[in-house]
């Protein structure tokens, strides 16, 4: 069952950001590589998450969304993060051409903008995190989709931090 969130402003986006990084499965994670899908329509917090996640684990500097670049790689110690942005792109053979499956693997974190739009050619996630305008608000779904998904998805339960914004709780 995916973790529900209700995210009231930007700085909970950034929370939410802060505790995927947190929660990430360090050593599963360099041995395989993990794949998140970052769903939602314009202006529902994909990059902002993206941003507040890859600050947490140590980018310094500015990170934008690609989506002129289409592809921003982030090379920390111990992890290559890819941060891709599908939206300009208009059929299956422009996301062949940028040769994903080729930046996946041992010590890769690769979040993936508008996935839908590289579906069948871009590498499964391992967690799915989808958002939603919920008024002037943010709704989210987290979702493992593999046993590393479901781990990071069990560890994100977990933290404190978070639990303002879980609506689903038992």
């Amino acid at each position: 069952m995916p973790i529900e969130l209700n995210l009231p402003d930007a700085s909970a986006t950034d929370a939410l950001g802060r505790a995927l990084a947190e929660a990430l499965p360090g050593a599963a994670t360099v041995a395989a590589g993990a794949v998140v899908y970052l769903q939602g329509e314009l202006g529902t917090g994909k990059t902002t998450t993206v941003r507040s996640l890859l600050h947490a684990l140590g980018v310094t500097g500015k990170v934008r969304s690609p989506t002129y670049t289409l592809i921003d790689t982030y090379v920390l110690p111990g992890i290559t993060c890819v941060h891709i942005d599908l939206y300009r792109v208009q059929s299956q053979t422009e996301v062949e051409e940028l040769a994903i499956r080729d930046l996946t693997g041992p010590g890769s974190l690769m979040l993936i903008e508008w996935p839908e739009k590289g579906e069948g050619v871009i590498p499964a996630a391992d967690l799915v995190v989808a958002l939603d305008y919920a008024e002037e608000a943010r709704r989210v779904a987290v979702s493992g989709r593999s046993v590393l998904g479901c781990g990071w998805q069990a560890k994100l339960l977990q933290d404190t931090s978070l639990r303002p914004y879980v609506s689903n709780l038992t």
